[in-house]
């Protein structure tokens, strides 16, 4: 999906900010691209909201893999394919700007992320954040999580709301491993917090006006600053082995501490994306998983045989034995990627599929289009964790499965993910056996992180 309109203010702030900053000088340069404007005022944007992999079929089976079309009162052009996925991506002459992609929905939601930090800026601040994710500190979470996911899953069974109950855990467990702290009476409030931000990310009228998901999505950041901001100080005169204490006391390469600011945006950002990111995908696996029973009998299986035992935990050094659950997760982010599409904005002019691209123009790419695309994955439809085996790996694009993006900006925190994935599969599935109501099939929200509609309404059998 080509990115959204942001309103003039944040135009301009993205402007004074970034030095890369580059504006399209007439939205005709586009006309000789084909595609569609639309309907007034909207564009396409209710299209691509309502049925992403829809839109993106039909334009690219009508206009081909380079197609024209308008969201949120911009026209920006849609890149299809492997080969797209990888030069945007893999970026290897810095065509494209991440912040000035991202940033016209996510400035006033979750700035200096570092999904919207571009070139140096975004190498420097990453290198800094990087020793959270080193073996030492991962081992320190991987116990703080297995004690908190086995207490929680302990109290689950019968018929739950699988989506719901994964994201209350992986709120707590993610402040629990983050913060070093439980959210006690404020959980409700930040979860909140981070649903709106999350939503407003995708809503229509792009000013915090009262009543709309902007104006709610913005008094969640105002929550949200408060809180990290209270933690700063304190985490650096006293700090511990939670990820806070890592980034309150990350250094750049001159030795100086990240501004207070710039650790609170960074903080917020990770927050999010590691609890609401892996709360779709988690989700999307034990959906998949209730539906390919043999598939679970597999994993569960290998859970009880890495650990020894049914509700027992998952050492740190035994992640890696747990080779058939990666090949599931590895599936579920295939079927249904958290990040379905990727906007970016072209620096300077390029070609791609024959096609002159002038710079400025926003540039989207759509991983879920190309984990869908029969070229790369016989029978798409279908759940298949043994695609990702060595041998039926060999010779697919590398670009065909970005689920974590690609290049510079491959997400920093994937193995957390993985980690935390394989321990939720570890102590559910010895608990309990997952299934599915007779009929049921959940309906999804696609963007801007794909979730059922209903929680995904299950039956959790006890099974020790």
């Amino acid at each position: 999906m080509a990115t959204l309109a942001p309103d003039l203010q944040t135009d301009r702030h993205t402007e004074r900010a970034n030095p890369h900053w580059v504006r399209l000088g007439g939205e005709h340069k586009l006309d000789h691209i084909p595609g569609e404007d639309g309907w007034p005022v909207l564009g396409t944007t209710i299209m691509q909201l309502s049925d992403p992999l829809g839109f993106q079929r039909r334009m690219t089976e009508t206009y081909g893999p380079v197609y024209r079309a308008r969201s949120f009162g911009r026209r920006g052009v849609n890149l299809m394919g492997a080969d797209a996925n990888e030069l945007v991506l893999f970026d290897r002459d810095k065509l494209f700007s991440n912040e000035q992609g991202w940033g016209p929905m996510l400035n006033l939601l979750f700035p200096r992320g570092l999904m919207l930090l571009d070139f140096e800026a975004h190498r420097v601040d990453r290198r800094a954040l990087s020793i959270a994710f080193k073996p030492e500190p991962m081992r320190a979470y991987c116990s703080v999580l297995n004690a908190g996911i086995a207490s929680a899953v302990e109290q689950w069974g019968g018929a739950t709301r699988l989506y719901d109950a994964i994201k209350a855990l992986t709120l707590d467990t993610a402040a629990a491993s983050f913060l070093g702290l439980p959210l006690g009476p404020q959980a409700d409030a930040l979860n909140k917090a981070f649903v709106d931000m999350v939503q407003a990310s995708v809503g229509v009228v792009r000013r915090p006006l009262p009543f709309t998901k902007m104006g709610r999505g913005v008094a969640g950041r105002r929550l949200m600053t408060d809180y990290f901001g209270k933690l700063v100080r304190e985490r650096r005169s006293n700090p511990g082995q939670d990820m806070f204490s890592q980034f309150a006391l990350a250094t750049r390469e001159d030795g100086s501490l990240l501004p207070e600011d710039v650790v609170v945006d960074h903080m917020i950002f990770l927050m999010m994306a590691a609890h609401d990111t892996i709360t779709s995908s988690a989700t999307v696996l034990f959906w998949q998983l209730a539906k390919n029973p043999d598939w679970q009998d597999r994993l569960r299986a290998e859970a009880r045989a890495v650990t020894g035992g049914d509700g027992l935990p998952l050492a740190y050094d035994d992640l890696g034995r747990m080779e058939l659950t990666e090949l599931a997760f590895k599936e579920a982010l295939r079927f249904m990627p958290p990040v379905p599409n990727m906007p970016r904005r072209a620096l300077r002019d390029f070609t791609f599929g024959g096609f002159a691209i002038p710079a400025g123009t926003p540039v989207g790419i759509s991983p879920a289009a190309v984990h869908m695309d029969p070229l790369h994955w016989p029978r798409p439809e279908i759940f298949d964790p043994l695609r990702f085996t060595p041998e039926n790996s060999a010779g697919r694009h590398k670009y065909a499965w970005v689920p974590f993006g690609g290049g510079a900006h491959m997400c920093l925190g994937l193995h957390f993910a993985y980690m935390q994935v394989k321990l939720l599969v570890s102590h559910i599935l010895t608990r309990y056996e997952v299934t599915l109501p007779a009929g049921h099939e959940p309906s999804w929200q696609a963007w801007p992180i794909p979730k059922p509609r209903n929680g995904l309404q299950v039956e959790l059998r006890r099974i020790c």
